[in-house]
This record gives C-alpha cells, sequence and structure tokens, in this order.
C-alpha cells in the first residue's frame, strides 16, 4: 500500500531533473522561507471586500516548535491531530457546517448534474461471467442498492443453473455505514470464500470465512489482513497482516480451518520497515508466493500449493534497488526484473524477462528472453498453458503482447490489434491456467468500458459486452493527445475530452487533472459522469507529468526524491502550454489532484496561484515534512524511498522548498475545495485540516476556502456507497461550475 493512493477520481475523466527554477534551499533560520514569489496575481485571485453572510471558523493558534538541522519548525496548528478532542470534533464540525452554507445555493444545480449522472448510469447491470473451476463468477448491480451482488452459477447447469449469491454487501450495509470489501479468496473446490471486510474506511479488514453451502461464515477470524490464499486442499489459509499503528503489512501466516488463529503458525516476518508483504497464488495455482517489497528492492519467496507445511524457498536474496517479481508455469519461474543483463551494465529500468528453473531460483540460473528495452517497459506478464500475455507500457499508452509460452520471447510474439489511437486497457477477469482465450477491458475518453475476449491462435478479437450508457452519444465528443513543453524541453503528453466543434480560441473553460507520483499510471479512461462537464463547455484533460509511470520507470524517476520539482513544474507547464495551443482560457483553469495529487495542488497553488481560477483538493498530502518526520504513523518509514527522510538534512531541504503546508505564503490565493474522511488511513485528516487553517490565516484574498471532512464513516475515497459517490461528485461539480462562472443552461 501507498500512503497517497490514487482512488476512483470523483472529478475528471476517472477518466484520467533540471532544477531549474527551484526556491533558494533553507538557510538555518528560524523559519522556513515560502516557495519562490508567483507572478502578477490574476482578477480571478484578486483581492476583494470582506464577504457578507456565513464567517468562517478561524483555528486557534497553539505553536509546537521542532528544530531539526538549524532550523526551527513552528506548527500553529498541530492540536487539530488530537483526533476525538472535543475541540477538535466542534472545529470540524463548524468547517462542515461553514461549507455547507457557502454552497447552500448550489443545491439546484447539484440535484440536476446529480439526475444526469444517474441518467446516463445502467442502474440493474451484469458483468461477464469468468470461470474458476466448476463455477462462473460475475457482479450484477440492482436499482437502488448501493453495492454489486457477488454471485456465481455452475458451470454443468449452464444457463439454467440456478444463480448463487456469494456475497452482498447490501446486506452488510443493513447495519453498517460503511462496507469495504478487501482479499477476497476462494478455495480450490469452491466450497469456501475468505474475504476482508472494514466498516470503518480506515482499510483495515477482519478475515471471515464463508461456507458458500450454507451461506454461512465459520468461526474462522483474523485481524488486519491484507491479502490471503488457500492452499490446494482447501483446509488451509495462508494470509499476511499489517501492523496495528504502522499499517505495514508485515507477518505471514498459515491457518488451518477451525483453530483459534493464536494458533497461526508464523512463516515469515519482514523486519525492514521500509518492506510490506503481499501473498498471492501462481497463475498455474501450483505454488504460493509471499511478495516483500519496497519502493525501490524486492524479494520473492515460494511453497508449493500442495504443500502447505513445507518451508519457504527464496528465489533471489534482495539487493537495494533490484525489483522483481515471480510466476510459475512447467518446471519454471518466470521474472520480470530490473536487474543489469551482466555485471558492469546499468539497471534495466523498464525491465526484462527472464526463466530459472524451480529446482534452481536464484539470479546465477536465470537466462533471459525478453531484454531491456529503452522506449517500452514491460508492466507484468500473465501465463497460460497454451499461451502468455505481457502488459508493455509505450508511449503513454498499454498495449498487449502475446507471446509463445514457450519462448516468452518477442520472437514469435504480436501485439492485439486495438480499435482507438487514445485508449486505457485493464486486465480482464482471468483465473483458467488453461484457457485459450485472454480476457480484458478497453476503454477510451469516448468509448464505454468494453470487456473483450482475445483469441491468440485465431488472433481474433471478441467483444463479450460494452458497458450500456444511458443518454450518451459518442458522436457529440471528441478526445485528443496533446505535447506540453516543459521548461527543460520534455514533451508532457496531455490527454484532452471536449465537445466536438469545440475551437482551440483561447476561450475555453478548462478542468486540468494530474497526479505524478509512485510511478502510478493515469490513463485516458470513460467517465459517463465527465460529460455534465463538457456538455456544459469544459475541455477535460489529464497532464501525465513527471513522478507517474505514464512514460516507464524513468518518468517515475524523474520526478521522485531530489527530482521531485519536475512534477509541480511539469504541471505549470502544462497549464501554460494549453493556454499557449489555445485549449484553456487563461483566466478560467480549475484544476483538481488527490492524495498525492493533492500535494501536487499544494505546491503549485504556492507557486503559482495567479494562474488558476479553481483548486480541488481531494484528500491532500500537503504536511510532507511533519508526517514524515513521525515514523509511528501508517506508512511513513516505507515512502522514504519516494519522499526523502527529513531526518536527513539534505533531504530536509529539499522538501521544505515545495511542502504545501510551510510554503503557505501571504498572496493570493484562486478558490479551493478542501475534502476529506475522518477515517482516510493514507493521509490522517488533520493535514487539509491543518492546511486550511494556515491558509485562512495567510492569504490575502477573500476567494472561497472549503473544507469539507466526512466525519461519519468513510474512507480515503470518500463513501463507499454509489450514489453516495454520485451525489458527492455531483456537488464538486456544481462548485466547479459556479467558480468558473459556467452558466448551468438546463
Amino acid at each position: 500500500m501507498i500512503r497517497r493512493t490514487p482512488f476512483v477520481l470523483p472529478l475528471l475523466l476517472v477518466l484520467g531533473c533540471s532544477g531549474e527554477g527551484l526556491p533558494p534551499a533553507p538557510a538555518p533560520t528560524t523559519s522556513l522561507p515560502a516557495a519562490s514569489p508567483s507572478a502578477a496575481t490574476s482578477a480571478a485571485a484578486a483581492e476583494k471586500p470582506a464577504p457578507k453572510g456565513p464567517v468562517a471558523p478561524i483555528a486557534k493558534k497553539e505553536p509546537r516548535v521542532t528544530e531539526l538541522h538549524g532550523v526551527k519548525l513552528v506548527d500553529d496548528y498541530a492540536w487539530l491531530s488530537k483526533k476525538d478532542a472535543p475541540e477538535v470534533l466542534e472545529h470540524l464540525r463548524a468547517e462542515n457546517a461553514y461549507s455547507e452554507a457557502m454552497t447552500a445555493a448550489l443545491t439546484p444545480v447539484k440535484d440536476r448534474i446529480y439526475g444526469e449522472i444517474l441518467g446516463r448510469l445502467q442502474e440493474t447491470d451484469v458483468e461477464v461471467p469468468s470461470r474458476e473451476g466448476a463455477y462462473l463468477y460475475y457482479t450484477r448491480t440492482e436499482k437502488g442498492k448501493q453495492y454489486p451482488i457477488y454471485c456465481r452459477k455452475a458451470v454443468k447447469g449452464g444457463d439454467k443453473a440456478p444463480e448463487e449469491i456469494v456475497i452482498d454487501p447490501n446486506e452488510i450495509a443493513k447495519t453498517e455505514k460503511y462496507v469495504g470489501l478487501g482479499p477476497l479468496a476462494f478455495s480450490e473446490d469452491g466450497n469456501l470464500l475468505a474475504y476482508g471486510l472494514d466498516t470503518t474506511g480506515f482499510r483495515q479488514f477482519v478475515l471471515h470465512v464463508r461456507d458458500l453451502k450454507t451461506g454461512k461464515d465459520l468461526a474462522d477470524r483474523a485481524e488486519r489482513v491484507t491479502s490471503v490464499v488457500f492452499a490446494k486442499d482447501g483446509k488451509t489459509l495462508f494470509y499476511t497482516v499489517e501492523d496495528p499503528v504502522t499499517k505495514r503489512s508485515h507477518k505471514f501466516f498459515r491457518h488451518n480451518l477451525g483453530d483459534d488463529a493464536a494458533k497461526d503458525a508464523l512463516l515469515y516476518e519482514e523486519k525492514d520497515e521500509r518492506f510490506r508483504l503481499h501473498s498471492a497464488r501462481s497463475s498455474s495455482k501450483k505454488l504460493i508466493f509471499v511478495q516483500s517489497n519496497s519502493h525501490t528492492t524486492s524479494e520473492v519467496r515460494f511453497l508449493p500449493a500442495d504443500k502447505p507445511s513445507a518451508s519457504l524457498t527464496l528465489v533471489e536474496p534482495r539487493e537495494q534497488d533490484h525489483e522483481y517479481d515471480v510466476d510459475h508455469r512447467g518446471d519454471e519461474l518466470v521474472i520480470r526484473t530490473n536487474s543489469p543483463a551482466k555485471p558492469g551494465d546499468p539497471k534495466s529500468t523498464n525491465y526484462r524477462l527472464v526463466v530459472a528453473k524451480v529446482s534452481s531460483p536464484g539470479r546465477a540460473s536465470w537466462k533471459e528472453t525478453i531484454a531491456h528495452r529503452k522506449n517500452v517497459m514491460i508492466e507484468f506478464v500473465e501465463l497460460f498453458s497454451t499461451f502468455a500475455v505481457a502488459f508493455e507500457r509505450e508511449d503513454g499508452l498499454r498495449q498487449i503482447r502475446v507471446l509463445d509460452p514457450k519462448k516468452l520471447s518477442l520472437d514469435g510474439s504480436h501485439r492485439v490489434t486495438l480499435p482507438e489511437p487514445i485508449f486505457t486497457l485493464r486486465q480482464g477477469d482471468n483465473r483458467e491456467f488453461d484457457a485459450t482465450f485472454y480476457r480484458f477491458r478497453f476503454e477510451s475518453p469516448t468509448t464505454p468500458p468494453t470487456v473483450y475476449d482475445y483469441e491468440p491462435k485465431k488472433r481474433a478479437l471478441v467483444q463479450k459486452k460494452r458497458v450500456e450508457v444511458p443518454n450518451y452519444d459518442p458522436g457529440r465528443y471528441e478526445s485528443k493527445r496533446v505535447h506540453a513543453t516543459a521548461k527543460d524541453g520534455t514533451k508532457i503528453p496531455v490527454s484532452l475530452l471536449y465537445k466536438k466543434g469545440t475551437n482551440p480560441d483561447g476561450k475555453n473553460p478548462l478542468f486540468l487533472y494530474a497526479y505524478g507520483s509512485y510511478g502510478f499510471p493515469i490513463f485516458p479512461m470513460f467517465s459517463a459522469q465527465a460529460f455534465s462537464l463538457v456538455d456544459r463547455g469544459v475541455v477535460c484533460a489529464i497532464a501525465h507529468i513527471r513522478g507517474g509511470g505514464e512514460l516507464g520507470e524513468i518518468w517515475h524517476d524523474a520526478g521522485r526524491m531530489k527530482t521531485k520539482m519536475n512534477t509541480f513544474t511539469d504541471f505549470v507547464d502544462a497549464t501554460e502550454g494549453l493556454v499557449q495551443m489555445g485549449w484553456a482560457a487563461k483566466d478560467r483553469i480549475a484544476i483538481q489532484g488527490a492524495s498525492a495529487g493533492g500535494l501536487l495542488m499544494g505546491a503549485v497553488l504556492n507557486m503559482r496561484p495567479d494562474l488558476y481560477r479553481a483548486a480541488i483538493a481531494d484528500v491532500p498530502f500537503v504536511d510532507v515534512i511533519n508526517t514524515m518526520l513521525d515514523e509511528s504513523l501508517p506508512l511513513t518509514v516505507e515512502e522514504f524511498e519516494e519522499w526523502g527522510n527529513p531526518k536527513k538534512k539534505d533531504e530536509f531541504e529539499y522538501i521544505a522548498r515545495y511542502s504545501p503546508y510551510e510554503n503557505v505564503g501571504k498572496k493570493a490565493y484562486p478558490s479551493i475545495l478542501v475534502n476529506t474522511s475522518y477515517n482516510d488511513s493514507q493521509v490522517m485528516y488533520w493535514e487539509p485540516a491543518k492546511w486550511v487553517a494556515k491558509l485562512r490565516e495567510m492569504k490575502t484574498d477573500q476567494n472561497q476556502l472549503l473544507l469539507r471532512i466526512h466525519l461519519d464513516p468513510a474512507g480515503h475515497g470518500g463513501k463507499s456507497g454509489r450514489y453516495e459517490r454520485m451525489q458527492e461528485m455531483a456537488f464538486k461539480y456544481a462548485w466547479l461550475l459556479d467558480r468558473l462562472e459556467v452558466k448551468d443552461g438546463k
């Protein structure tokens, strides 16, 4: 898990190292300097007379001083981290009341947009079934119900087989305000389901085991489970658990059904606090893997699935900056690795593919089948008995390459021909090792999610289902890819979605989204919801900035640690590039980022508030220094390899250049809407709460600054029900359109 994980984004298309311009490093003074001064503020961000009406809550100041590297860090709002303290709850409730009062007039527009979003949803629907063993598994939705229902039918009965409900979160929701399903695993005979359940939004899952013959849960339980897998016998479970404080997945257990969890055998404990564990079964179902990963290094162990009492075998001992993962077929392990091809060579940044015998898994036995390629990243490989599939990432897009399972090389391989030039691919539900086809999901900004089965022998692409989107005409919209130029000359891809006939004449309101962290790619996806913006003339865009992974690991490395400023300057340069290309009116630009993308929002608003009319920051990671100094917080130590460790002077000085909370300045900011959840375990609620308090203290404008916090159970992605999420989305759209002064016209 990464703390600032992107979630199903509520606004956009959800769809989709020069060091130049850096502010100076902080000198050893009593406080940190602000970020570099902005250009002259725009009319949208200029000072205005104090508004009449509701008064914003002002947080009291209780200075907490931390001395580090000769610098005194003064945090006036640290008291807001006292979770459940009456004064904290009182302040947060006041923020909610203020936000509600300031946006009450948006209710009619919000309700109209919610009606539009709902009108483009096929409320009752069924997914394409996927076979696993003797059953076909699928999910379906019913009108009026918040959650998908997990179902199956016996293959033997064909179309007339009765439906069995495996698990229905809607039933759980009758007594719980939040329902989050975590790891799921079926026993090989199909009689048992192991599932994780979170009812708070804290992403802390309790493991249950359900007898699918009776529909009842067994007495077996385990706390804080992060992954789970059955052995072949259907009586033995393997699972990983997380530390109750840091939420680091660190222990791997074996459990015999019927035993108390206290008796479970601890097979492996990961003691290096940078690493976390995950367990999974191989594609062949023959092996059980437990993988230990940091942000830059990995290590894999395995045992036979039919010998649950066997000892773990280590594939290759960890080595700093060596990342690898493993699958299995026949008597071989198939390994994706970034190791050099030979000693003295550079690291294979975009990965290469090697094989080794199960009996001799170490690097000395590895035989390369696909060499490292500079411009093509091997993202992952899936194995089947008669073919293999490699997902490749090139020029910001995923491609599917089909491989001969005997060679696993480029020789004799081919890519699947896809029907559009700009698209997003995702794995389908491929559960059978002996399958004769590969299932995947395809979509684009204008094409709804589509399930395809690809038959390698025939090279035939068969459409199994396209999501039906009522009240949607694809002929009304267009999408394209453009490139903005960063100040160091790097070309930044930008994906656009707009109404057909829209001209790049410099008059369009623009909504720009980006993420840019952890090497996580944001691809141009389909969002039926986004057309409520596009229909009103808004151009929607994704900037594929450095720090993300759209262009491979090199793209990630160019925007993390001491190259992190590239992420922020890329976003600014992409904004200015879209203005220069005519896709955006320079005074009508709104931006959004979530999680680590919220850090992006905080940084660019400090750097260039004049560029933007409005910003939405969802669960924003804005208090980088204080959070990364606190190793008791979930995930902090693990992320030293993404952000740096501020206890190291040089890394502290670099983080201090961009950390949003420390760099809030006395200047005019655009309108800002901040959203968070009290039970968020990825970004603690007090980060956005403190940021808003400091912005209120420092900013010189009278533009809206709103904090909305879910005090009822909710998580990093907000509420868990689909209708709840649509209501939230409708509110954000209404606010955004109001800030951009886009007439509703409905």
